[in-house]
């Protein structure tokens, strides 16, 4: 009778805690926002980036380094309540030397759902103020991997609940820490590109 009841109690421990597992572990799909828990807006939309290629897609070569290295357009939707302002960030973790940002753009008006093609590569726009990449210049720096497999490069999206206290030209690392306590939530967009 004692076995029984270790047991039972054994499977009721297990229940619960497959239960607690699969609330708190519950899968997030791929398009929605990740959020402080502070963000309540944006209805029933996810908050998402776009451009003219769709994510996992190969990235137009006007938009790299063998191209017009001008900036893509993006846009978004579903951007929560009480965003002051965004970031732009976007990297390609899979160059030789480790993560290399192409672009830094940051205090982007929160009433703007989009930037245009070729954000001029100045360090104050009308777009937001724009920080130095790994080459060294400032705005953006389009795809230009070695030869070999493609790269994948990763538009991420911040929206804030303020502006950040930082002057043009500052670098990723500024922006990523005077961001910390300030993202509503998240987003991102990944194109790839490569060359031979």
């Amino acid at each position: 009778m004692r076995a029984i009841l270790i047991i039972v109690a054994v499977l009721v421990v297990l229940v619960v805690a497959l239960l607690i597992l699969g609330v708190t572990m519950s899968p997030r799909k791929p398009s929605e926002s990740v959020t402080s828990g502070r963000a309540g807006g944006g209805g029933n939309v996810p908050f998402t980036l776009k451009s003219v290629f769709a994510d996992g897609e190969r990235i137009p070569v006007k938009y790299t380094c063998d191209g017009e290295d001008s900036s893509p357009p993006l846009s978004w939707e579903g951007q929560p309540e009480g965003v002051v302002s965004y970031v732009l960030i976007v990297e390609d973790p899979d160059a030789p030397m480790g993560t290399f940002t192409h672009w830094v753009i940051y205090n982007i008006p929160g009433e703007l759902t989009s930037l245009p093609e070729g954000v001029p590569k100045k360090k104050e726009t009308e777009f937001g103020l724009q920080g130095v990449n790994d080459f060294r210049r400032i705005g953006y720096g389009g795809p230009c991997p070695p030869p070999g497999k493609p790269h994948r490069y990763f538009f991420k999206l911040y929206a804030l609940d303020s502006t950040l206290d930082l002057p043009p030209g500052a670098r990723k690392g500024e922006v990523l820490r005077a961001m910390e306590g300030h993202v509503l939530a998240q987003t991102q967009l990944m194109g790839i590109y490569g060359r031979g």
